[in-house]
């Protein structure tokens, strides 16, 4: 974690935030042009390689942020993102009496870069943010069917209210879920820079600024303390609102992870381990949309 005085003023700013990227047509990508550096960390693969991987039937991926009851202050948009509570249980149950079974990213990367067997219908279920209902409600649901789960963790709001602990990351783990990384506190990875500036404000209202290293503060410390939490290294990483470009396919590699995952947007075609895609559970839909979705997106 950064030092105190940076932490604060971030936090302050960082407030309610989720991964609100409405799920694009798979026609349209959100990438944008940019030249990718070689990596020096696990290897990018090969054309031959990434055709196959593309070539593999893609594995049906839900994606998730808040399980709770829709307030009256919820805005239409935000509604997309808050599956009720109801709705959540009657969604994993149709999961399940569908024959889904539930696999987890190693499964899925055995899949996709060696043609490893899965289970009949295989399906992954991905929470993003850390939100406290993914433990007390998510989590409990998931247990009643045999299901397991990927959490991709930002670690800023650990122990904030209405957010995970990092005692509860650490069931989660144990019991056999993934945890993942989903930076520290949730900026866009396409914006990341190795020479950025911070302005730091204050008590006393005075403005200073320092030189931080995005990949540092989002993804490296981050990555430090859920290794320590866990016990596990971090292999797999979601990207904030889904946004991603060509430019951070290559760091992300560089700083240890084996595979990337995005929302609905086409996969690159050089890297498609880097641009894994899901798609939202919207708190609009019913067991019968859903059910359709999965079907027609994968």
């Amino acid at each position: 974690m950064i030092k105190q005085s940076l932490a604060a003023l971030l936090i302050c700013a960082f407030g309610t935030v989720s991964c609100q990227s409405k799920p694009a047509d798979k026609s349209t990508p959100t990438t944008t042009p940019a030249a990718a550096a070689p990596a020096t960390g696990n290897a990018v693969p090969q054309a031959g390689d990434a055709a196959a991987i593309l070539a593999r039937k893609q594995v049906p991926i839900l994606c998730y942020h808040q399980i709770r009851d829709w307030k009256p202050t919820d805005s239409k948009n935000a509604k997309d993102y808050i599956v009720q509570v109801a709705a959540f249980k009657e969604h994993i149950k149709m999961l399940a009496d569908s024959g889904y079974h539930t696999i987890l990213p190693d499964q899925l990367y055995a899949y996709l870069t060696k043609g490893a067997p899965l289970p009949k219908k295989p399906i992954m279920l991905t929470f993003d943010d850390t939100d406290l209902d993914q433990f007390t409600i998510a989590n409990p649901t998931l247990k009643k069917y045999g299901f397991k789960a990927v959490y991709f963790v930002m670690t800023v709001s650990l122990g904030r209210p209405h957010y995970m602990t990092k005692e509860q990351v650490k069931q989660l783990s144990d019991e056999g879920n993934t945890i993942a990384s989903h930076t520290w506190d949730h900026h866009r990875v396409d914006r990341y820079s190795h020479n950025s500036t911070l302005k730091i404000i204050g008590k006393n209202g005075k403005i200073t600024t320092r030189p931080v290293d995005d990949w540092v503060t989002q993804i490296d410390k981050p990555t430090k303390t859920l290794e320590e939490i866990t016990g596990k290294k971090m292999d797999y990483f979601a990207y904030p609102f889904g946004i991603w470009n060509k430019a951070a396919l290559p760091e992300l590699r560089k700083h240890g992870f084996k595979m990337a995952f995005q929302l609905a947007d086409k996969r690159d075609p050089n890297d498609p381990l880097m641009t894994v895609r899901r798609i939202l559970d919207s708190g609009y839909w019913s067991t019968k949309t859903l059910s359709k979705s999965i079907r027609n997106s994968f």
